[in-house]
């Protein structure tokens, strides 16, 4: 659960985000979010150029069905525990800059697995220290590296993921580690997940374990 104050994207009195159905539950809404994700899920996302349109685009797509503001950066500052999330005024900004640098590095094309898995750490780390939407920033992270790795000729097989251990490598790579988790099968690992390796990168998503697990079972992509 994010923590932020005064925040107009909940109903009065509560920590429960104003959606489409008007659920004025956490249970409720939960249970809506994750059928209705899973299906979008499940669908083809948005053709695109993997720009930072293109991002906000597969968070639309996503949430559309659930909250009015899906694809549109947050305006409220959250944090998670004692990690502090990017300053909405600052978002755009941070935004336009680690997409600049993807476009310059060729969206990662032309790289081993390894080193696919160095640079897409790196996005990951950075895009969940932005967290730019208000809910829901896990799911469009795993979503558009999917895709990315897809075009970049290094599909990931997301079933491999383990969410412990990946959890524990997002929290460590908001604090700047994105060094290797250690050669054990059951590390979480871009490398592992795009080439069968266990040489295991660190990288990071703040996001509860059972998303991944979700979206393990129901993801799919469509190139």
């Amino acid at each position: 659960m994010y923590e932020s104050t005064d925040d107009p994207y909940c109903y009065p009195g509560t920590t429960v985000l104003k959606n489409r159905r008007d659920l004025r539950t956490q249970e409720a809404l939960d249970r809506f979010e994750t059928a209705i994700t899973a299906q979008r899920f499940d669908e083809p996302l948005p053709a695109g150029k993997l720009t930072e349109q293109h991002y906000r685009q597969v968070h639309r797509h996503l949430f559309r069905d659930v909250y009015s503001w899906a694809g549109e950066y947050r305006t409220v500052r959250i944090s998670k525990g004692d990690s502090s999330f990017c300053y909405p005024e600052y978002i755009p900004r941070e935004m336009a800059k680690l997409f600049t640098g993807l476009r310059r590095d060729n969206n990662l094309s032309g790289l081993s697995a390894q080193q696919f898995a160095r640079k897409a750490a790196s996005l990951l780390s950075n895009l969940n220290a932005i967290h730019p939407f208000r809910d829901g920033n896990g799911r469009s992270q795993m979503a558009f590296i999917t895709l990315l790795a897809a075009r970049a000729g290094h599909p990931l097989h997301l079933a491999r993921l383990v969410p412990a251990d990946f959890m524990t490598a997002m929290i460590r790579s908001f604090q700047g580690d994105e060094e290797p988790a250690g050669p054990t099968p059951s590390s979480t690992a871009l490398t592992e997940m795009a080439a069968g390796q266990t040489c295991a990168v660190r990288f990071g998503v703040c996001t509860p374990g059972r998303i991944f697990i979700d979206i393990s079972l129901s993801f799919s992509y469509k190139t």
